[in-house]
């Protein structure tokens, strides 16, 4: 399996508009964080998770074939900004969108004209399907089990893809999720800052779950500038800051 990390940033991106500390003015390419989204390919399935306001740049950089499935977290915009970009990819079919009830909700009020009895030309053809935790479902041959964490007060969605765990905007999760990451080899989970945030993980909060968890290793995502200099983290061993293009084998 193959992971790419197309975004590693927090909702507002890094650089952030207007600020001019020295993450966000730094010329480290590792240090340029666009909204959180990934692409995981395995024997015979290709999935997208997270379609934020930065797909079209991110998938600018990869190589253009077809999207098996794509999962979304929650409802945010960024994490579901970008899903009219996905236009493109319908050359290769339609497309299947796995969430939770509340997100498939939102998203066909957001954007109705997807789902008009009559289509708009070239509107992206979408095939929206409702999810529930610890439910596993398969994308080929692939098997794919969400799992609930608490974004602050608000449930929305991790996923396990076999030796995989990836977990964004999470604060708090429940004794099932926890169960349910048990023996990944790879954990990529949310680490904000390295000081409270009221729906996030900090990154001392993240380094702790990976530990509960036990995953053999561990990248960070969804952190802001306020994370730091990518080159200045110090971290255990088998804990790194993901960064945007890095790709790495399970």
């Amino acid at each position: 399996m193959k992971l790419t990390f197309l975004g590693t940033g927090t909702s507002t991106g890094v650089p952030e508009i207007g600020c001019t500390c020295p993450v966000c003015t730094s010329h480290d390419p590792r240090d340029r964080r666009l909204r959180v989204s990934a692409l995981v390919e395995t024997s015979d399935s290709r999935i997208l998770i997270d379609c934020g306001p930065d797909f079209r740049e991110q998938m600018l950089h990869v190589a253009f074939d077809r999207l098996d499935g794509v999962l979304l977290t929650h409802e945010h915009y960024d994490h579901t900004g970008g899903i009219d970009d996905l236009r493109p990819f319908c050359r290769f079919g339609d497309i299947d969108i796995y969430a939770d009830n509340l997100t498939c909700t939102h998203l066909r009020e957001r954007l109705p004209y997807f789902f008009r009895e009559v289509l708009y030309p070239g509107v992206p053809r979408l095939h929206f399907h409702s999810i529930e935790p610890y439910h596993a479902f398969s994308i080929g041959n692939t098997e794919v089990t969400p799992i609930q964490i608490m974004h602050g007060s608000l449930p929305i969605l991790g996923y396990r893809i076999g030796a995989l765990g990836f977990v964004t905007d999470m604060l708090t999760a429940p004794a099932e999720s926890y169960a349910a990451l048990q023996g990944v080899d790879t954990l990529v989970v949310n680490g904000l800052r390295h000081y409270a945030h009221g729906s996030h993980q900090t990154i001392d909060d993240a380094i702790a779950f990976s530990r509960k968890v036990g995953a053999r290793e561990t990248y960070l995502i969804h952190m802001s500038h306020q994370a730091g200099l990518h080159a200045e983290a110090q971290l255990p061993a088998h804990v790194h800051m993901a960064y945007d293009g890095l790709e790495i084998t399970i």
